[in-house]
């Protein structure tokens, strides 16, 4: 299939299944924001999750580059500050399909 014809999804899963990336990564890959790769994502989870293979989508959770809180209640987010220490240090979440 060309890329062309793949959707933003289908490209997404594509580059996730060859090496893990964080959302602000994946946008500039895909010419899209870090919020609408988010978007994208929850989608390839289900559409993997829901395949007849054995793939899933992987989170790393964010994590605060100060205190190392990573306890964040949704993973596919991109945290503006750490709620334990309130730094604003805070890594981005790790996607990847394995």
């Amino acid at each position: 299939m060309r890329e062309a014809d793949e959707t933003t999804r289908q490209r997404l899963a594509d580059v996730l299944r060859v090496e893990p990336a964080t959302p602000s990564a994946l946008a500039v890959q895909l010419e899209l924001t870090p919020e609408s790769v988010l978007r994208h994502a929850e989608h390839v989870s289900r559409s993997v999750d829901s395949a007849a293979t054995d793939d899933q989508l992987l989170v790393a959770p964010p994590t605060c580059q100060d205190c190392g809180f990573d306890a964040f209640d949704d993973l596919l987010n991109l945290p503006s500050r750490c709620p334990s220490c309130k730094s604003e240090a805070v890594s981005e979440p790790t996607l990847t399909i394995e």
